[in-house]
């Protein structure tokens, strides 16, 4: 090769070189551009419920303002059934590019220990958004029962092992966690009674057919105020807005029994770090809204808030508690 064909060479050696890192640094500023702009399109949050449920209330005061500060409309897409399988497996099994969502509730904690047959593990399946709130539960009786507080029921429990009974929306729903946990604790036996749906479980409590209930207090308010049901107790260490003055079940005499509804998101696992923290910062920004703490607080919820980690350690948590309540308790669904 002649010294002029060498020059030529390196010459045009060089230009392409120079090519090809204009080349790729167009594409990493491609790239960093469409990660700034997420979301530009619209974002679904499946919820495993049908329309007008608390879980869907939830979804939808909440998702309201992160779509505004999003500046994105989010989408709810019930798809109820399968103790909340059929919902959480189709989000489960979603594109992991934080344009599907996952409205999140106690289910996603127990299901896995409930069922053998899943075809998704809810444990691996998702990656933790935030936390929205929770609602603690309470225990209730018909006005006409002997039981005037949760002490009075307990008692009887232990004195009488299997003659009472008590009402869930189902089996593995938070009422009956509630109803097992409170069991366990306060060592007395009930029998289970589930039905398809709080509404008729209800329905048996104020015609006398059941013992009590653990339930949201949002689902028996009314009928508390009208004073046909009588609150004994809330399952939690708080009190609860809706029933400020009501003891909490520690104070009645049954320690450690902290049960409550819970909600949250999550995306398909593998979801990019970007979309979730967009989404985090989103959520968070609406739980310090006044107006969507007053409408949480109507539902008897407190809002939580927080970052993905710690969402991630409390589903851990209550995965492993529920895991060992189900196991103790020997519930079974399959």
């Amino acid at each position: 090769m002649t010294i002029k064909e060498r020059h030529m060479f390196n010459y045009t050696l060089g230009k392409r070189i120079s090519l090809a890192i204009s080349i790729a640094a167009g594409l990493t500023c491609m790239t960093g551009v469409h990660a700034a702009e997420y979301p530009d399109k619209p974002i679904t949050v499946v919820v495993p419920y049908s329309p007008g449920g608390g879980v869907d209330i939830v979804t939808r005061i909440v998702t309201k303002a992160m779509s505004d500060d999003l500046k994105q409309p989010i989408i709810v897409d019930n798809r109820p059934g399968g103790g909340t399988n059929i919902g959480m497996s189709y989000a489960a099994r979603a594109k992991a590019d934080g344009y599907t969502l996952y409205m999140a509730s106690n289910t996603l904690t127990t299901n896995k220990a409930l069922y053998s047959n899943l075809d998704f593990d809810p444990a691996t399946a998702f990656t933790p958004i935030g936390k929205i709130g929770d609602a603690p539960l309470v225990v209730v009786v018909t006005k006409d029962s002997p039981f005037k507080s949760l002490g009075d029921l307990v008692q009887y429990g232990k004195d009488h092992s299997g003659d009472l009974t008590f009402g869930t929306a189902g089996t593995g729903s938070s009422g009956h966690m509630a109803s097992e946990l409170l069991l366990r604790k306060g060592g007395f036996k009930a029998l289970h009674v589930p039905y398809k749906g709080g509404a008729p479980a209800i329905t048996d409590l104020l015609g006398g057919r059941l013992s009590f209930m653990a339930i949201n207090p949002l689902e028996v308010i009314s009928h508390i105020k009208s004073g046909a049901l009588r609150p004994l107790a809330v399952l939690n260490d708080k009190p609860t807005v809706l029933l400020p003055d009501l003891t909490t079940a520690a104070k009645a005499g049954v320690q450690d029994v902290n049960a409550t509804v819970w909600w949250g998101l999550v995306a398909p696992a593998n979801t990019p770090d970007g979309a979730v923290q967009k989404l985090n910062h989103a959520l968070n920004n609406a739980l310090k809204k006044d107006d969507i703490i007053q409408s949480l607080a109507k539902l008897g919820a407190t809002p939580a808030g927080g970052t993905p980690a710690e969402f991630d350690t409390f589903l851990k948590k209550d995965a492993a508690s529920m895991a060992d309540l189900v196991k103790s308790a020997n519930i079974k669904v399959d």
